[in-house]
Formats: structure tokens, sequence, C-alpha cells
């Protein structure tokens, strides 16, 4: 299998924990780091589990700058990943098999299940949840998307490369958190992935245990070495919501005396790898995309202002440019998503959607219960 994650330098240490952890127990994988910055840092070129680190701008872009200013940087690392999906199947002509990994994710086993299922079928999604009870969660899914794309694997076939082109072509135009318009990300696209591709969904309690699984679950350790969670074998732990403290409100919320032991000390043993890898040093690294090139910051407004496709063509070089020539030159300075969907070539249908979503603010009404959940 090659596995891959896409960062910006920040999340460095996070990608080196991912890699070292996935060669130690994924023997054969190779590891590839989709790196969203200008120029690779010579720490990453030294660590020996990076098989290669490939920049997102050498992945196939037309215009990469045009294209990545218009996200902030939460947006761009998972705007890129159909597109290096892509690319990883030209480079890697030889290899069948591709998955996607967060870098806040950290491997516990062998993917044996995965290998399988990708020998049966092409494309395999994880639900965020597997059973009902957690209604917050619940809540939060419709908001976010029923599947977590900090996992996603793929098979060399047509029927994949179909999905990937799909995927990138819509990400290309909207890869927002625009959540009161029914987009979040890279994520809320593949609800429809099963309506429009032959999909698996693998409800497997050891692949992508992350935050919202800990409600009623059962962690412990395996009498033959490893670990298993409600009784499967456990394979990788999502860590979302390290960075925002939500982890630690969650255990709080969700773990009991009874199953708190070993998540907690996983989290812990997750945590000193972190700062094994450099975390305090490499965590506070700038992002190379995040200013102009003359070193002035890119406001919000800037590159929200930018989604205008009128702009794509009036400033073809948005990163030579400032907020004062960005922001002032569209009527459109906040979201302009429905706008850009008006302006696409078959995609009026999806502009009233989005239209009528915006204003009745059904989206918006389950991102103001996930805040109150998060806060």
């Amino acid at each position: 299998m090659i596995f891959y994650t896409s960062i910006c330098s920040n999340y460095l240490p996070k990608a080196m924990a991912l890699a070292e952890s996935t060669k130690a127990h994924c023997p054969g994988s190779t590891f590839v780091l989709c790196l969203v910055e200008r120029e690779i840092p010579d720490v990453a070129r030294e660590f020996p589990h990076f098989d290669e680190i490939v920049l997102a701008k050498d992945a196939g872009w037309d215009n990469f700058d045009a294209f990545i200013f218009r996200h902030s940087i939460v947006e761009a690392s998972t705007a890129v990943k159909p597109r290096f999906m892509i690319h990883l199947m030209e480079r890697y002509p030889g290899r069948d098999k591709f998955v996607y990994l967060d870098p806040d994710v950290l491997v516990y086993g062998p993917f044996v299940e995965l290998d399988a299922a990708l020998d049966a079928d092409s494309i395999v999604l994880c639900p965020h949840l597997l059973r009902p009870g957690n209604i917050d969660m619940e809540i939060s899914s419709l908001a976010h998307g029923t599947y977590n794309l900090g996992f996603l694997a793929v098979r060399r076939s047509d029927n994949a490369a179909r999905f990937l082109q799909w995927w990138a072509e819509r990400l290309f135009l909207f890869c927002y958190d625009d959540k009161a318009r029914g987009i979040f990300t890279d994520q809320k696209w593949i609800d429809l992935a099963p309506c429009f591709f032959d999909v698996r969904i693998l409800k497997h309690h050891g692949y992508d245990f992350a935050t919202w699984s800990l409600l009623g679950s059962d962690m412990r350790e395996a009498p033959t070495g490893g670990y298993v969670v409600n009784g499967d074998p456990l394979r990788f732990i999502h860590f979302s919501g390290l960075d925002s403290g939500t982890i630690d409100k969650a255990m709080g919320w969700w773990l009991t005396d009874e199953n708190r032991g070993c998540f907690e000390g996983l989290y812990r043993g997750y945590l000193e790898t972190l700062e094994r890898h450099g975390q305090q040093r490499l965590g506070k690294l700038s992002w190379t995309y995040g200013a102009y090139r003359d070193g002035g910051a890119i406001g919000k407004q800037a590159r929200i202002a930018y989604r205008d496709r009128a702009l794509w063509e009036a400033i073809p070089d948005p990163f030579g440019a400032s907020d004062a020539q960005i922001a002032p030159a569209t009527d459109a300075p906040v979201e302009t998503a429905a706008a850009s969907a008006a302006q696409a070539p078959g995609r009026t249908v999806f502009a009233r959607f989005v239209d009528s979503v915006g204003r009745d603010g059904l989206w918006a009404t389950f991102a103001k219960a996930y805040k109150k959940l998060a806060a």
C-alpha cells in the first residue's frame, strides 16, 4: 500500500508520528508526504520514514497559487487531497492500493481488513459513527459529513478514477468551511459518493477510532498483544481535536472509570511522541502561503473575496498583490460560493440549492449546535 497525508509545516511532528507508526505496523508500505508549502524544510528531508516528499504545487496544477490563495490553512490541506491521490497513481504506475490518513492519526496494527476490502472494492470509507446514541455527534455528522475524511482508501480502477476526478473538480471550486451553505471542506462532498460510485463502507471499530467514538467505548489490551476496541482489533486512532482541546473535553464527558484507562494511556503516549518529534518548535512554523510575496499577511477577507471567479483573471498572481487590491475588487467580499456555482457551467441547480440552504439556515443551526458542544 502507498500511504500519504497532506499538511502544512506546522503539522510536521504529527506527520512524522504517523509515518513512523505506519512503517512499524504496515511492513512493505510506502509513505509519501504532500506538503502544502513553497519549499521543503530540511527537518522533513532528513526524516527517515518519509519515503518521498512532494510539494502540493508540483502535483499537476495549472495555477496552484491562484487556487491555494482562496483557502485558509485548514482548507488548503484538505483541498489538495484528491488531486494528489491522482498524482500518486500517475507517479506509481505499478502500485494499486492508495490510502490517505490525516496527520493526527497514529497506527497501532496492520491494515489486514482494509487490504482485503480493497481486493473486493475500489473505494473504502469509514463513517463517523457506527451506532446510535450520541445525539451531539449525530448532529455534528449531519453538519460536517457522514464519513470521516481522516481516512480514505482506493484501489486503481475505473470506478476510483471517476470518483477522484469528480471529487477533485468539486474541491477545485468548493473546499471551504461554509456549513451555512452545506459545504465543509473536502468532507461533506463525500456524502454523495455512495450515490454516484461503488463504495465500500468499512464498519470496523478499530479503524478511525476517534474523539466522537469515545461514548460507550470498550478499549482494552488484547491478550495476544495490541489493543481491541468494542471487540475489533485496533488499527488506528484519529486524535482529532487535539489542538482545540476537544479531546480532553470529550474524555471528561464520555469516558468513565470503567473505560478511561486504556485510551488515556494511549493519548498520553501520543503526546509524548509528538514532543519527541519536536512539537514545541515545529508546531509554531509559519505557513509560506500565509503571506504576500512582500511579506504582508493575507487577510481572511482577501482570501474570501478571491473566491469570486472574475478575480482569477483580473488578478492572476494574487500573492503579488495586497489586501487593498483584492478585497475591494469584488462586490461580494463575504462568501461567494453560490456566486461561483452560478458562474460554473452546468451548476445552476447547485447554485439554487446552496442559495436555499443559506437562506433557510439549516446547516447554520447544526453548526451552532456543534459549537455549543465544543465550547
